[in-house]
Parts: C-alpha cells; structure tokens; sequence
C-alpha cells in the first residue's frame, strides 16, 4: 500500500469495496489491541483489604494508584492527540460538490465520534468503586460513611443554592431603562386589575359607596395614573436616579398594599371606614380555651405554657403550646386529670420551620366530647424531645414517622428506629435542607 492513497471520491466501485474492507479489518483488529490491554491491565493480584493495611502498606498503594493514574492519564492525552492528528485537507471552498458532500459526512462522524468518546469519559468519572453494604460495617465504618454523606449532601446543598441565586439574579445585559418599564407596564397592569376586581365586588356585593367615597377613589385613580406617566417619562428619558427608582418602587408597593387591604375589607362587609376595621367574632371554643388554661395554671402553675390561641385555620381548635422541659408533664396531666380526661391521640407529626421544628399533637376527650392541639418547639440543631408512647400507644409509629423523616429524637420511646425508610438511608428526606447521598434517587 503506497503512503499516498487516491481519495475515495476518485476511486471506482471495486476500489471503494476494498478500502472499506481494508478498514473494517484494522478497525477490528485495533478493537482487538485494544481488548488486550484493558484486560492485561485490569489482570492485578488479589489485594489485600485498605482497612487491613498497615501504614506502609497504604502509603505504597496510595503510591501506585497515583502511578496508575498518571500513566492512563498520559495514555489518554497521546491517544487524544494521535487521533486529532489529521492530513493537510483542501480549504471546503475550494472542493467541488462532490468533496463537500464527503467532507460533510466526516465532520458529522468525526463529531459522533467524540461525543460518544466524551459520554464514556463522563460515566468513567462518575463510576465509584463497590461499596460495602451500610448493614455489612463495622459502627467505624457506619461513622465514617455517615460523615462523608453529610459532607457531600452540604456540598450539593451549596452548590443548589448558589446555582439558584445565579438563576435569580437580573441579568446584566439587559438595560435599565427596559427593565424600568417592564416594571411599571406589570405594575399599572396589576393595580388595574385589582381595581377592577373591587369594583365588580363592591356592585356584586350591592354596597352602596357614597359620594364622597367615590371621589376620593376618583382622586387616587387620577394621582397613580400621573405617577404612572411621570415615571414613565422618567424611564424613557434614562434621567432616573437609583435612589428615585427605589422609590419608585417602594410607593408602588405601598400602593399594592393598601388596595388589597381595601379589598379585604370591602369582601369583610358592607364597606367599613377607615378608622373602623372589622372585629372578627369571638370563637365559639373561646370558653374551653380559657378553662384548659386555667386548669392547667392552677394545677401546674403559671410556668408550664408558652402560649395558648385558637387556631381559625383548623376548624377553631384550641391550641396549647408547652414549654420544651414541661411538655411531658402536661400532657401526662391532660390524660389523667378528671377535667380534661384526653384518652385518644388522633395526630401527630412534625414539621420543618427552618429556625426550628415543631411537634403537634392532636388529642380528644370522648368523655367531654372535646378536642385540643397540644404543640411543642424543638431546637433543629438538637432535635430531642420526650415520647408521648408511654402515655398513648398510638403516639408510637407517628413518633418513629417524625424521627424517620425529619430526625427528632423521642427519649423514653420504646422502639425509636426508622418506619418508612430502610436502616441504612441517609439523612431525614421531610428536612428543609435535604440532600439525597444516592444520586440516582
């Protein structure tokens, strides 16, 4: 074969056939070579265990691994450079149809070509070495693995946030002046809309305003839609200070404010004054609150709550919340003391507030056919606080629910292992601040 081959566009069909079997056969044989050499370089002794190593022996493994390394590294960068290797070609302006046409289908096999090279680079870098089961260590074992997940799930964590502050921030080629009246477009949109929502309202609803009502919502139509065009003005002329802008915004938003309080007052009731807001109704379990506090403060004293309210968002129930170091003893009182006489325990569960997590419980008296929301604060550094199984046995798997999935701690519980997830996961799926250690989860 002579060193200088005729292109493949000037050779006949017999010619074509020949070179292309001419190249099956040293793309199977170079397949072949290499074969070779992963599985003479994969064929290594049986080695004895890293953890079993004395300190000279892992200081000598550590020495070859970083050998080993470096060479396939060297391998890879003299492949990488033999294969970019190419032949003088004529400049694609000076080929006719038919050499275009061949150069085209190279460029596009040569690109596949190196994005199949560079996906098995990827899974390459990505493979880790067998794991040992977390069941199968040793507690040294589980303490270490259990520290460098928590290490990687910090890791990713940081980089979520920073990617998602990236994503947040304005971008800085966009002009200000643009973005000035993007804003004041959304603005006056909104208030529009919001407007004509009160106005649809207030007529739906049949309140009659009165004259002097209707001018002032006259007289602030006028005085937005002049602030409207003067800072649009301002915006097309590019005068507009940051400081003015600012402003700007914080009157837009104050604007915002006050309309939607006008429109929950209009939707409250029949149009209230200013100076006159709506009372809300006292709750109809207002009085059994009230009894629940003052029983409690009699019996126990005045330092056993941190606060008491009827919670409105959860059909009125009454809600005590006890201090950390007494909630223990007030619940045992709530079950055993003749007034309050709670025997059934038909929620609990925890929650993730980021600055701490919180414990409710929701028990019922169906001897007084009465219910109460017993809440209690923990410390999310430390999540610990004392079982409620020992007094109520359905407390038991919720509690384990809480500990699986948010990893607060219940001191006195009976069986304080996972419920949901298996023994060897990971971290607390339900936290705020979650970072999954399986990525293909």
């Amino acid at each position: 074969m002579s060193d200088q081959e005729k292109p493949f566009s000037e050779m006949n069909e017999e010619e074509k056939a020949e070179a292309k079997r001419k190249a099956v056969e040293e793309a199977k044989r170079k397949a072949a070579e290499k074969k070779a050499a992963k599985e003479a370089a994969s064929e290594k002794p049986a080695e004895k265990p890293f953890s079993e190593m004395n300190e000279e022996e892992k200081a000598e493994a550590k020495r070859k691994a970083v050998e080993e390394a470096k060479r396939k590294a060297a391998e890879k960068k003299a492949a990488k450079e033999a294969t970019s290797e190419k032949p003088a070609e004529k400049p694609f302006s000076e080929m006719n149809e038919e050499e275009k046409a061949e150069a085209k289908r190279k460029a596009v096999e040569e690109a596949k070509r190196k994005a199949a090279e560079k996906k098995a680079a990827k899974e390459a870098a990505t493979e880790k070495p067998a794991e040992k089961p977390f069941s199968e260590m040793n507690e040294e074992e589980k303490a270490e693995a259990k520290r460098k997940a928590v290490e990687e799930a910090k890791r990713k964590a940081t980089e979520k946030k920073a990617a998602k502050e990236a994503e947040e921030s304005p971008s800085e080629g966009a002009p200000a002046d643009e973005k000035a009246k993007a804003a004041a477009k959304a603005k006056a949109a909104a208030a529009a809309k919001a407007k004509a929502a009160a106005a649809a309202k207030a007529k739906a609803s049949g309140g009659s305003a009165t004259d002097d009502e209707k001018a002032k919502a006259k007289a602030a139509a006028v005085a937005k839609a002049k602030a409207a065009a003067a800072a649009k003005a301002k915006a097309s002329g590019g005068g507009a200070t940051d400081d003015e802008k600012a402003k700007a915004i914080a009157a837009a938003k104050a604007k915002a404010k006050a309309a939607a309080a006008a429109k929950a007052k209009q939707g409250a009731g029949a149009s209230p004054t200013e100076d006159e807001p709506a009372e809300e109704k006292p709750s109809t379990n207002q009085p059994l609150l009230d009894k629940y506090v003052k029983v409690i403060k009699d019996n126990l004293g005045d330092d056993i709550l941190e606060d008491s309210y009827i919670n409105r968002l959860a059909k009125d129930v009454p809600t005590l919340v006890a201090k950390h170091d007494q909630y223990y003893k007030l619940a045992e009182f709530m079950k055993y003391n003749e007034q309050f006489d709670f025997e059934y325990v038909s929620e609990l569960h925890g929650t993730d507030f980021e600055t701490h997590m919180e414990i409710y419980t929701h028990l019922f008296s169906f001897k007084n056919n009465q219910p109460v929301a017993l809440k209690v604060k923990v410390d999310r550094d430390k999540p610990e606080v004392a079982s409620l199984a020992p007094l109520w046995p359905g407390a038991n798997w919720p509690e384990r629910e809480a500990f699986d999935l948010l990893g607060i701690h219940f001191t006195g519980h009976p069986n304080m292992t996972r419920i949901l997830m298996p023994d060897d996961w990971v971290g607390h799926p339900m936290r705020k601040d979650y970072e999954p250690y399986d990525v293909e989860v």
